[in-house]
């Protein structure tokens, strides 16, 4: 709740800078344009779970999936439909996130590892002038989240006392996106974004000894991206 109150004060922080820092320049951001974007782009899960429910155990008091965050290279291209109006979608290389498993009284194992791409149309505002050379937009869209090369951690196999298997669930769901570029000139310009996507996901750990131990789990990340 911290985080989506923290995107909403960004958006009327930026959109307000807009109007002191909207100087004149270059013309850029006009209907036909094509933008690409390249930078790093940062996922920050802000997660929670229903309790870990284990075959033959039920459900485990105070217990709860926990996944971390990473770091990769990210894409957007957006193009321009009008001077105020675009179209993005977000591309990334594989996100790679650690989980773990807090067991309450039984403590907190490494449960496994699953990778992700998270790709993200949205439809953007900018609500500058087209000659402005800073140029704020917000955006709406839809997020497909596609999990794969899941595995679980030997410290969790150890606690089940078997090999076992790992099965994410993709995700489709809303977005919500703030940020801005700063064009340096006709071909050049610098771009800082936030988005907030909407990420639910059922993870399932399958046991050779017919364990199973499964759990619903909120992701809903911030992702932060700095580009050029």
């Amino acid at each position: 709740m911290e985080k989506k109150r923290a995107l909403t004060l960004a958006m009327n922080t930026v959109l307000a800078g807009g109007l002191l820092f909207g100087a004149a320049g270059v013309t850029a951001h006009e209907a036909g344009d094509f933008i690409v974007r390249g930078g790093i782009a940062h996922v920050d899960p802000d997660d929670d779970s229903d309790l870990i429910n284990v075959t033959g155990l039920g459900d485990v008091p105070n217990s709860q999936a926990k996944v971390d965050d990473d770091t990769q290279l990210g894409l957007t291209f957006t193009y321009m439909l009008t001077n105020h109006w675009g179209v993005e979608l977000l591309a990334s290389t594989p996100f790679d996130h650690d989980l773990e498993a807090d067991l309450g009284a039984l403590g907190t194992v490494d449960a496994g590892s699953a990778k992700h791409l998270p790709p993200t149309v949205s439809l953007q505002y900018f609500p500058m002038d087209s000659a402005s050379k800073f140029q704020p937009y917000v955006g709406v869209g839809v997020n497909y989240t596609i999990f794969f090369s899941e595995d679980v951690d030997s410290e969790l196999e150890s606690v089940i006392g078997a090999p076992g298997d790992l099965e994410v669930d993709d995700s489709l769901g809303l977005s919500a996106q703030i940020g801005f570029d700063y064009e340096l000139d006709e071909h050049w310009l610098i771009n800082a974004a936030v988005w907030y996507i909407d990420l639910e996901t059922d993870a399932k750990f399958k046991f050779d000894n017919g364990a199973v131990a499964k759990t619903d789990v909120d992701i809903d990340p911030l992702v932060y991206m700095i580009s050029i």
